[in-house]
């Protein structure tokens, strides 16, 4: 094509007949006289080359056939298009977000879908749609379809129910803002899902839960702004695991109108449960310091990996639950609690109120007679560290130990008396003067004067013995 146009014709929209195309290169050709156009056609099966004229390469076409992933949002997408247009174009796509669009029904979606044969993708969210309420026929459109979100498409629980039947491998599934108020039960359908978000739908209550707890695989559970004030798993008993949500790993309640403990207790039924977010609710004004809102959380909920968006490290949970302990440990012993086992009966509003206290506390025999860590656990608190009835001095906090070095017998064993509050690096400094052997190079663990052959590691110099709960009698090993 010759002639004399602007360079800015580049990039351009032709029309040559019915056929519409590209502008992709403006200028010359050599032994041609002139100004060319190089287009690029709508139809692939249209044009004579790919942009090479004579061994030169003047302008690359797109190769729409290569295309996995396409977004056409906001693009005034109404319809499928011409038969077969789009498998014939790009039948290899993949990923298509088709958000914010003109389509109007269900039926269009499933037309566009069906010349995408390994669709696994698909995102129709603002679109406002009609769905099939009743049963549709299912057909293999969707059959390898993954990720599907319907956000803000107007679209309800029943007719999610009803569409389902034609996703069979759907793995997450985008349900926000759709003013979904009541959930019924998926009955062969959703069966392969792992993530559902339900946020921004105002649930009617809590107990709506219940009607999607029994899919098995839900790993992932999403509920910001769902208006949920309660969380109740009735199934099961404190201290016992629920059979609802047997593979939920990570469930967020932020941004709800739970303002009572007891839901956050439910939570410690959940099997799988490992990450929790829960900001933004009324019972996080119930602590005035953000930090022991944080602990009591991690204290009630023994398998919490992350807490909002935060990793909970081992120490961490060590001194959530040491604290939790001794926090509610009058209240325990006003409700009937005792470090006798045989006595110990705390009523049943203090066990619904701390269900994990027992297990934190090892009420048995055997465990109440270690009083030391074992694992997470810590013992029963000690009455004088509760009761608080006796003053507060030296005599009263002395312990008498016993040091022994058990690899080195010509060291004699040494009775000591020792504040409880002193730290294990202190300890080290008095041993310093007593065997000439520098603090950095000791090593220490006590055994239970209750429990021979039983050591614990006195691995933190900053910490006092009475964090390790040792008593009087007890004996201090120290090794080089």
């Amino acid at each position: 094509m010759s002639g004399r146009l602007p360079a800015e014709a580049l990039g351009r929209r032709v029309l040559c007949g019915t056929e519409r195309a590209t502008v992709r290169y403006v200028g010359g050709l050599p032994a041609a006289a002139g100004i060319w156009l190089g287009v690029e056609w709508d139809d692939p099966q249209r044009g004579k080359h790919d942009g090479t004229y004579e061994g030169t390469q003047y302008f690359k076409c797109s190769q729409l056939n290569l295309l996995v992933d396409i977004s056409v949002r906001e693009c005034a997408v109404s319809h499928a298009g011409q038969k077969e247009e789009i498998s014939r174009t790009c039948g290899n796509i993949r990923h298509i977000n088709l958000s914010k669009n003109l389509l109007s029904s269900w039926d269009t979606v499933t037309d566009i879908a069906s010349q995408v044969p390994n669709l696994e993708t698909l995102n129709i969210s603002e679109n406002k749609m009609k769905f099939p309420s009743t049963s549709i026929s299912v057909c293999n459109v969707f059959s390898k379809l993954k990720i599907l979100a319907l956000n803000q498409t107007e679209i309800t629980w029943t007719e999610v129910l009803v569409c389902a039947r034609g996703w069979p491998a759907v793995e997450e599934l985008y349900l926000t803002s759709n003013n979904i108020t009541v959930l019924e039960r998926p009955d062969n359908v959703l069966q392969t899902l792992k993530l559902l978000d339900l946020s921004d739908n105002q649930l009617l209550d809590g107990n709506q839960l219940h009607q999607i707890a029994h899919l098995p695989r839900l790993e992932q559970l999403i509920l910001r702004n769902t208006g949920i004030s309660s969380i109740h798993f009735p199934d099961s008993e404190f201290g016992h695991k629920t059979k609802m949500f047997p593979s939920l790993k990570r469930l967020a309640i932020n941004d709800n109108k739970i303002s009572q403990w007891s839901s956050i207790n439910e939570l410690e039924k959940l099997p799988s449960l490992r990450s929790l977010q829960c900001h933004n609710n009324p019972l996080m004004d119930t602590e005035k310091n953000p930090e022991t809102l944080r602990q009591l959380i991690i204290a009630k909920i023994s398998q919490l990996e992350v807490l909002n968006k935060s990793e909970i490290l081992p120490a961490e949970r060590k001194g959530a639950e040491l604290d939790y302990r001794k926090i509610f440990g009058k209240e325990w012993l006003a409700a009937g609690g005792n470090w006798n086992p045989e006595r110990n009966k705390p009523s049943g509003e203090f066990r619904a109120a701390h269900p994990r206290y027992a297990a934190l506390c090892l009420i048995s025999e055997l465990l109440t007679s270690m009083r030391a860590f074992l694992h997470t656990e810590y013992g029963a608190p000690e009455e004088g560290e509760l009761k608080g009835q006796q003053p507060l001095t030296l005599k009263n906090q002395l312990l008498t130990l016993t040091i022994k070095c058990p690899d080195k017998p010509e060291q004699k064993p040494v009775e000591k008396k020792l504040p409880e509050s002193m730290t294990i690096q202190r300890v080290k400094g008095l041993l310093y003067r007593l065997l000439k052997i520098p603090g950095s190079e000791l090593k220490l663990s006590y055994e239970s004067s209750k429990l021979a052959g039983k050591e614990v590691e006195l691995d933190n110099d900053l910490k006092p013995l009475q964090f390790y709960s040792i008593e009087n009698g007890d004996c201090v090993l120290v090794r080089w």
